[in-house]
């Protein structure tokens, strides 16, 4: 019986080829199959030929905007950029030409979270606690298609915010080629005092926290050395947080804490960045030896001034707060700001006048992934800060900060992750929204 039921269906369908109305069908469903591959072929990245000249109307080199410049990609890298003129297609390659618009270097995200999605959707409590880690994996696929779709073609992931390692597995995924993304640096469960950081319920409840518990010398080495020895590529700690009195933000580790983390992920060639906005917390993680202080909402001109000295970045987030103050009711532009948007202008103020390297990243997560472009807008918009600058700060600026000697800028040898939007985004910030081209090492994911 089992044998005549897997001879069925062959023996239908020579019934039905021998009628005409089924060979037409059977010919429908083979144009159908065919037109469904390649649509499906056509919704992943599209390999270059292994010489690409694109000819924009100009190109933004990670400091200046040059007009009439020309960019050659051979293979992942770039091989030539220059005028037109100066620049020859090899043989067998092919001309991309971009009419209109301004090529610039992949995008960098400073501080994103791929495995968190809007507050305004689901608590961050609410997360961590109640979303499996399978369904948070599944979405932060889409969150990195998007952010590479967006033109930001590299990312410092600051914490898996209670998924434990799975950004290191995500990071992994997107350079096998499994799935799109931008180039991540992980910071994976990331470090906090014992008792600091939440979710937090009942006291008699003991309920999975969202980052890494440790204190004193054995288990803050111990920690730092897992982190590490799982995939971490660098140290992310809670220099303060909102455990003091009332639920104000106070300093977690000790000085002599905050420094032996430093010098434990420092000895395996990591750096560290800070969640801090306290001035005791921040000038805690810089006497430390941090590399960037991600927030900084409450910093004085003092602490600005030493970080300065130090040669310590903020990371300011202001796209962040702006996001939680309208989560929580706030009309932007029709009533006043709120307090904590107040203090968020001031320390800006602080910062620029102190001459502090800036970060661009947003921590994306909190707001839509894909809209990372929400931070630049902001910076320009509402902090004063001019397009040009804040370009520098996305590109440039970032791949020196982080320590990406490969990518940032626009010069032969550097990886070919390029982007091309319409208009000129010296000029109006807005127009790295409108994205035409996004190349990931010599790999086109989106062309006009």
């Amino acid at each position: 019986m089992q044998k005549n039921c897997l001879r069925w269906p062959a023996e239908r369908l020579r019934g039905w080829w021998s009628v005409p109305a089924g060979r037409a069908l059977l010919w429908l469903a083979i144009v159908a199959a065919s037109v469904l591959e390649g649509h499906a072929q056509s919704i992943g990245p599209v390999p270059t030929v292994s010489a690409t000249l694109l000819r924009p109307a100009a190109v933004f080199d990670g400091q200046n905007l040059h007009p009439g410049w020309v960019v050659l990609v051979e293979n992942d890298k770039i091989t030539a950029v220059g005028p037109v003129a100066e620049v020859a297609l090899p043989p067998g390659g092919r001309p991309l030409d971009l009419p209109g618009l301004t090529l610039l270097p992949g995008l960098i995200e400073g501080h994103s979270h791929l495995l968190l999605h809007p507050y305004n959707e689901t608590s961050w409590n609410d997360q961590v606690l109640l979303e499996s880690q399978a369904l948070r994996v599944a979405r932060a696929t889409v969150h990195a298609q998007r952010t590479l779709l967006a033109g930001f073609t590299t990312a410092r992931d600051l914490g898996s915010e209670g998924a434990g390692y799975a950004d290191v597995g995500l990071k992994q995924a997107i350079d096998k080629g499994i799935i799109p993304g931008p180039r991540l640096l992980v910071a994976t469960r990331a470090l906090v005092a014992t008792g600091s950081y939440g979710p937090k319920l009942a006291t008699d409840l003991d309920v999975p926290q969202g980052a890494q518990e440790a204190d004193g010398v054995g288990g803050i080495v111990r920690a730092v050395r897992e982190q590490i020895g799982k995939g971490a590529d660098l140290i992310k700690v809670y220099a303060d947080y909102r455990w003091g009195p009332n639920g104000t933000a106070q300093p977690t580790f000790s000085q002599d804490e905050l420094t032996l983390i430093v010098q434990t992920a420092r000895s395996a060639g990591r750096g560290v960045v800070a969640h801090a906005s306290t001035p005791e917390g921040m000038r805690r993680a810089t006497l430390a030896g941090v590399e960037t202080i991600e927030h900084g909402d409450e910093g004085t001109p003092e602490i600005f001034r030493l970080m300065k000295q130090r040669g310590v970045a903020l990371c300011p987030t202001v796209a962040a707060g702006d996001a939680t103050s309208q989560y929580k009711g706030w009309k932007k532009g029709k009533e006043p700001q709120p307090p904590r948007i107040q203090q968020k202008h001031l320390s800006m103020q602080a910062a620029l006048k102190a001459g502090v390297a800036l970060a661009m990243g947003g921590d994306v997560g909190v707001f839509a992934h894909g809209d990372n472009a929400r931070e630049m807008e902001q910076l320009v918009l509402d902090y004063g800060l001019t397009p040009l600058q804040v370009l520098r700060q996305a590109t440039s600026g970032n791949a020196r900060i982080f320590h990406l000697a490969d990518r940032g800028s626009i010069r032969p040898g550097l990886l070919a992750d390029l982007v091309a939007v319409a208009g000129d985004p010296t000029q109006d910030v807005r127009a790295v929204r409108n994205v035409q081209l996004v190349m990931k090492g010599g790999v086109l994911y989106r062309q006009p």
